[in-house]
């Protein structure tokens, strides 16, 4: 996600650690909530934030990006 930026404004990068070998709860930002994995949750309210001009998840294993995939 990226937004335009308002003169004056400073840009903002927002990065999401989505890492899947938690040792407690392994595989828990792919986790469903919702219907959703926890991690999109997380994403979208991220996206929602006013001064946040893009969006990075930063995932250490693939099985997250395929979680996200289908949301696109």
């Amino acid at each position: 996600m990226s937004a335009a930026v308002p003169e004056g404004i400073p840009e903002v990068l927002a990065v999401i650690p989505a890492r899947f070998a938690s040792t407690r709860f392994p595989g828990k930002v792919i986790a469903p909530l919702a219907g959703k994995p926890m991690v999109l949750h997380t994403y979208e309210r991220t996206c929602a934030a006013t001064r946040v001009t893009e969006v990075v998840v930063a995932a250490d294993d693939k099985r997250v990006v395929e979680a996200l995939a289908p949301f696109g």
